[in-house]
């Protein structure tokens, strides 16, 4: 963001159109991010290995990055490169927590092309069933890393003492608030945000405190939500944790009579605001990207509110359990996970945040540095059940 300023404390920032000048390119740089299946099995000639052995991961750094004229646009990013890291070699399972699965499959068969020596046996189902089967298996989990597109699911992991603390080598390009406490560490990060009908609505109006929101006139009976939804429901737990239970369900019921539109999902939301259905709507930052990646006219933008739960930055992420076997490689495999390789991997096929800063988000977007997210523990998020009986109690579920 290009200006800020400070009032009653809180920090807060003059909106800019994150999503102006995609166009075209943007719906060339969603390829591989609809299909999360990926194109593991396609592409042909190794990844990162010449014929005769030798490194070749220069080169390799274009089988990552997302195709179409945005990635292509690019510059040249920083971070540490895969060339830089100990070589992948031995066996690790993996069990893979949430809806991403095919694409932490592509991933991890780029991995495993660039590493001969390297194997993986991976065990994919939901976010919280993953993390259930690894607490209900204790000690004896065969699991060496779990990979988990949600933070609350890693915090309930490791509240059980089942991970192993991180080293320093792994978690120290990402930001202290994305490793809380260094039993996991964040891959991957999504922002709350606001798509907005341009329109019907400016971005002087949507309001920089989400606890305005059921307020504000132009959102009444035009705006939406998926409260079933996993991330909705992250959100609504940081609000409970940062402005308290009494707020919080003042808050909903205030949404609830100002007529909010409940969806399915949080594509939707965003799909329903760029068709007019919705003046504006709550959803995670990358779903008004791929609205607008697939239709570069459609009348969408984003807005951040800031320091407060509309703001939470929440990650995928992954830790390494204490019962490995193989720990060494797990760590190894874990700083892969957040090399320069693979944050551009994120960041250029699902318009994910990448976790280290020398690594710029796609679109126009803020980097993380420039937002203002709530300062609340990510291992907090875990803590999920007050707020599912709160929102069954307001009548939300």
């Amino acid at each position: 963001m290009t200006d800020d300023d400070t009032t009653n404390g809180r920090r807060t920032y003059r909106r800019r159109k994150v999503l102006a000048g995609l166009g075209a390119a943007g719906a060339a740089g969603l390829a591989g991010c609809g299909a999360l299946g990926g194109d593991s099995g396609t592409e042909t000639g190794g990844a990162g290995r010449t014929t005769d052995g030798e490194d070749s991961v220069g080169a390799a750094f274009e089988e990552f990055r997302g195709s179409g004229p945005l990635a292509e646009g690019r510059a040249d990013v920083g971070g540490t490169r895969i060339a830089d890291l100990p070589n992948l070699s031995g066996e690790l399972t993996i069990y893979l927590g949430g809806g991403e699965g095919g694409l932490y499959r592509d991933l991890l068969a780029r991995f495993e092309r660039i590493y001969p020596d390297f194997t993986y046996n991976a065990r994919e189902a939901g976010t919280a069933d993953t993390a259930n089967t690894i607490i209900s298996e204790g000690a004896a989990t065969p699991a060496d890393v779990f990979w988990s597109v949600d933070a609350g699911s890693l915090a309930a992991v490791a509240n059980e003492g089942l991970t192993a603390s991180l080293p320093s080598e792994v978690v120290d390009p990402v930001p202290d608030e994305f490793h809380p406490d260094d039993s996991w560490v964040g891959t991957a990060g999504r922002a709350r945000a606001v798509p907005y009908n341009t329109d019907e609505l400016s971005a002087e109006d949507v309001p920089d405190d989400v606890m305005a929101f059921p307020e504000v006139e132009g959102f009444r009976n035009a705006i939406g939500w998926a409260p079933t939804y996993g991330a909705f429901q992250s959100f609504i737990t940081a609000m409970r944790l940062i402005e308290g239970e009494d707020a919080t369900r003042e808050w909903l019921r205030g949404m609830l009579d100002a007529g909010v539109t409940e969806y399915n999902n949080e594509f939707l939301v965003s799909n329903s605001v760029a068709d007019g259905a919705l003046n504006a709507g709550f959803a995670n930052h990358y779903y008004a990207l791929r609205v607008q990646a697939a239709r570069p006219n459609a009348p969408i933008d984003l807005a951040f509110t800031s320091g407060d739960a509309g703001g939470l930055i929440n990650v995928a992420g992954a830790a390494v359990t204490a019962a490995s076997q193989n720990q060494d490689l797990a760590f190894t495999f874990v700083r892969h996970l957040l090399s320069a390789e693979a944050q551009e991997f994120f960041a250029t096929r699902t318009y994910a945040y990448p976790m280290v800063g020398d690594i710029p988000p796609v679109g126009g977007l803020p980097p993380v540095s420039e937002l203002n997210p709530p300062s609340i523990d990510l291992n907090e998020l875990s803590n999920i059940q007050p707020t599912l009986d709160l929102m069954r109690e307001v009548g939300v579920l």
